[in-house]
This record gives structure tokens, C-alpha cells and sequence, in this order.
């Protein structure tokens, strides 16, 4: 490659960095702003540079004198931790029954499970928020982890179903032979050498968890446990927008799957890439 075309991508390269980038500085520049309105400047810094609207988002309270942010934070954690935790349980062990082993109805199932995925949540809004009301569970954080666990199965199932299949089984026949049962090869031996899938189907559920809305917003009524994306719409008012506030909320809300990005980086590309061929 000449030094011309080297320098000509690199300059492509940039340019669709400072693209990409530019909305986010722009929300950047939002939060860091005294004022509450939108500027119609294009130049993407903060002319003036104060933490107020921080201030205001994380010591917000209600009429009781409960710390909003706070318990709403809680609210998030326990929810999208709780989601993933359910959610892996029962994909990692449906995913390997579904690779490994054959039984009537697989095929089928799989299909059933794919078909699931072309409906929107939206589209059972009335049937899940019938159900919870039966159970009891309306406008609690248990029947919230429950949707979101169950909307986000199919997805994980066929994640993990696809890195299972490019597991070699010579492995697994090697150490029954050795005399392990089967749970031991699958907690000793499947799960270890699946930690890129792992990885990357947990991350899934937890942002699908972490970002949704919709469902929060019906299923919950009481300000202290709401998830952070239904406290940031809170902000957007019918006659007015609070855009200071909304920036400092979404880059709050915005850090901590930043921070799981970085921490699982490593199994992303190989979690994202060995199930989608089977090898």
C-alpha cells in the first residue's frame, strides 16, 4: 500500500470517527451547559462548563425525601443483574440439550423459538401486564426480571446453541469415558471453554435489561423503582424539556455498559464470531 492510499484511509478513518462521535459530544456538551435549551451552534464544546446538571439528577428526591437516583440505580442493578442471572440459567442448559442431545421435537422448537422473536414486545403488552396482575406481581421489580428474562431466552438460547455446536464432542466422550458424569462435563469442560459466548449473551441480556423502556414505564407506578431510562423520561415534559438534566442523566445511565464493554472486550469478537459458522 503507498503512502498516498495509506494516508487517504487513515483521513476516511477520521472523518467517519468525528461522525460517529459528533452526536455524543453533542450530548456531552448538554450536560456540561448551564442552560436547559438546545444551542443551534455547531460547534460541539461547551462555551461555559458546570456540573449543576449532574448535581441535580443524582441528588433528586421525591415529596418523601427518598433519594431518587439512588433507589432508582438499585432498581436497575437488580433488575438487569437479575435478568441475566435467570435468563443464563435457563439459556446455557436448554442451548447444550438443544446441541447435544436428540429428542422429539427439537427441530420444531428451535423454529418455535426463532418465531417468537419477529413479534415486538409491544405486541404482548396487554397479555404480560393481564398476567402479572394475576400473579400479583404489577408494579414490582420481580414480575419486571420475569418479562425480561422470558422476552430475552430465544435470543440467548440460539446464541449459546450456535457456540455449543462448534465445540469438538471429542472432549466431552473422553471424559465420560474417564468415568465423569454428565453435569460434570458440562460444568468442568462446555462452560469454560464457552466463556466468549458466555460473555457476549450475558452482556445481551443485561443491556436489553439496562435500556428498555416500554415495558418499564406500564409495569411500574411507583417513582422508587423506577428503572434510570423511565426516570430519564421524566425529563421530557409535554411543554417543556429539562435538556440539561436529560444529557447528565443519559451519560450516567450510559456509563456503567461502557464499563462492561471494557471489562468483557476481550470475549466479544471471538463470543460474536465462533457461533455464528458452525466449524
Amino acid at each position: 500500500m503507498t503512502r498516498l492510499r495509506l494516508f487517504a484511509l487513515n483521513a476516511l478513518l477520521t472523518l467517519l470517527c468525528v461522525a460517529t462521535l459528533y452526536p455524543v459530544l453533542w450530548v456531552v456538551k448538554l450536560a456540561l451547559s448551564p442552560t436547559q435549551t438546545l444551542s443551534l451552534s455547531a460547534n460541539p464544546l461547551p462555551e461555559a462548563v458546570t456540573l449543576d446538571h449532574f448535581r441535580a439528577v443524582l441528588g433528586s428526591s421525591d415529596a418523601q425525601g427518598r433519594w431518587l437516583f439512588g433507589r432508582q440505580l438499585l432498581s436497575s442493578l437488580v433488575v438487569s443483574g437479575a435478568t441475566t442471572l435467570v435468563g443464563m440459567s435457563l439459556a446455557v442448559t436448554a442451548a447444550y440439550a438443544l446441541s447435544r442431545f436428540r429428542f422429539p421435537g427439537k427441530d420444531s422448537g428451535l423454529q418455535l423459538l426463532l418465531v417468537t422473536q419477529m413479534f415486538p414486545a409491544t405486541l404482548m403488552l396487554v397479555p404480560l401486564y393481564s398476567l402479572l396482575q394475576t400473579l400479583g406481581l404489577l408494579d414490582s421489580l420481580g414480575g419486571l426480571v420475569l418479562v425480561y428474562a422470558t422476552s430475552s431466552l430465544p435470543f440467548c438460547v440460539w446464541m449459546l446453541k450456535g457456540y455449543f455446536d462448534t465445540l469438538p464432542r471429542e472432549l466431552e466422550e473422553a471424559a465420560l469415558m474417564d468415568g465423569a458424569s454428565r453435569w460434570q462435563v458440562f460444568v468442568k469442560i462446555v462452560l469454560p471453554l464457552a466463556r466468549p459466548a458466555l460473555a457476549v449473551t450475558a452482556l445481551f441480556s443485561f443491556m436489553q435489561a439496562w435500556n428498555e423502556f416500554i415495558l418499564a414505564a406500564t409495569l411500574l407506578n411507583d417513582a422508587a423503582r423506577f428503572t434510570l431510562p423511565v426516570a430519564l423520561q421524566r425529563y421530557v415534559g409535554e411543554y417543556k424539556t429539562e435538556w440539561g438534566h436529560f444529557a447528565a442523566g443519559a451519560l450516567l445511565i450510559s456509563a456503567p455498559v461502557m464499563a462492561l464493554f471494557f471489562a468483557l472486550q476481550r470475549y466479544l469478537i471471538g463470543g460474536l464470531t465462533a457461533g455464528a459458522v458452525k466449524g
